[in-house]
């Protein structure tokens, strides 16, 4: 994926072309329910002109919708599904505390965590597949951020993958 011009030249919602509005509420219009917490915590934060989501597994109608470690249990393919899933509830997480998608000036980093056997070493692939999506939500210049994919040896409810987003506000 690439992406060719810097966050400091981007335009604030007011400004954004018709087309950009029109495909960013279609994808608004089709993002699932925000998940409920699963523990202690709340689903996103925001701090001045920044917004953080707590991480997000990727849950389908209150369950997990894919379980188990990526490369044992599950397929490369599988993964990278499920990583889009997540990205789609951290989405809607969001957009239930901001009210709009259209008041992200910039996705700022993604991190994620892959449940993976040692020998897995595909993590930044599956996380491609989130990237990619936020490209697709977003754009090139909004969507562009930094990333981290780490293999773990276990995430909560036997997750595939577990994804935090920390994305930049319009002031």
């Amino acid at each position: 994926m690439s992406f060719s011009r810097p966050p400091s030249t981007m335009e604030s919602p007011e400004h954004m072309t018709p087309t950009e509005t029109n495909t960013l509420a279609q994808w608004e219009a089709q993002l699932p329910s925000a998940p409920a917490p699963l523990g202690i915590y709340i689903p996103c934060q925001v701090v001045g002109t920044m917004a953080y989501t707590s991480g997000t597994l990727p849950m389908k109608d209150g369950a997990l919708a894919y379980s188990g470690k990526v490369g044992e249990d599950l397929s490369l393919e599988q993964a990278q599904e499920a990583a889009r899933l997540c990205i789609l509830n951290a989405l809607a997480s969001l957009k239930a505390q901001l009210g709009s998608l259209a008041r992200i000036a910039q996705v700022v980093k993604v991190v994620g965590f892959v449940n993976s056997p040692p020998h897995f070493t595909q993590q930044p692939a599956v996380l491609n597949a989130a990237s990619t999506l936020l490209g697709e939500v977003f754009g090139p210049q909004v969507g562009q951020h930094v990333r981290s994919a780490v293999g773990v040896a276990a995430l909560p409810l036997n997750a595939p993958v577990e994804i935090e987003l920390i994305v930049a506000l319009h002031p």
